[in-house]
């Protein structure tokens, strides 16, 4: 009888706590097992091992087939293979991607990097800041394998980003931005409000796991 009543209290405790992380307003995007709601496009590939998203190759983008986004948080919590690998989480794309470029130039890539000055890149292309476009208000990033959670919120026009619950950008749509210094640096422009967005694999020498994806509404 009493072995009975712990497992009716465990079950209801793993209810409760199911009820509660469905009641905070998170939407998982992942499913855990495979990449049902998602499509990649450009070289390169993502698979699901071991309930995680891993990147292959590319450069190529994995994106969300749910539509645009906008007024709300993404969350993306991953971890680099090595010390130090690249990737980024891609928002704010006019349209649905047909090709790995067109992202680059006219959305918005969050970066994750925490060594850009071994790509003679500066510290504008760093973990959690808009590539190439912000300054990082601080230097968040763990390095591989430790896991990190990235929260972007997408509010109107403006865009901020936490890493490991620290704020990294915040940024306003027609604020100033540096010139571009490479060809491969995204095209200087107003970005929509909405837009599509998607999980960067970047190349054979950079691997990325994804353990969660989430949104959920901005509450105003």
């Amino acid at each position: 009888m009493l072995r009975r009543v712990v497992l009716l209290t465990i079950a209801l405790s793993i209810g409760a706590l199911t009820a509660s992380a469905q009641s905070n307003g998170w939407k998982q995007l992942f499913n855990g097992k495979d990449l049902t709601g998602w499509k990649h496009v450009g070289p390169g590939g993502m698979t699901v091992e071991d309930g995680l998203i891993k990147s292959h190759g590319g450069m190529g983008l994995l994106y969300w087939t749910g539509g645009k986004v906008g007024d709300c948080v993404i969350r993306v919590v991953f971890k680099m293979r090595d010390k130090n690998d690249n990737s980024g989480v891609f928002i704010r794309i006019p349209i649905e991607p047909r090709e790995e470029w067109m992202p680059v130039h006219y959305g918005y890539e969050v970066q994750i990097d925490n060594e850009p000055e071994k790509s003679n890149e500066d510290e504008y292309h760093y973990t959690g800041t808009l590539y190439s476009l912000t300054k990082p208000m601080a230097k968040a990033g763990k390095p591989g394998p430790e896991w990190n959670t990235m929260e972007i919120t997408l509010d109107g026009p403006r865009t901020i980003v936490s890493v490991n619950g620290q704020k990294v950008t915040d940024y306003t749509e027609g604020q100033p931005v540096p010139e571009r210094k490479f060809d491969f640096e995204p095209q200087r422009g107003r970005r929509p409000d909405k837009g599509w967005f998607g999980l960067q694999n970047h190349s054979d020498n950079d691997v990325v796991f994804f353990k969660e994806v989430a949104m959920k509404p901005l509450k105003k």
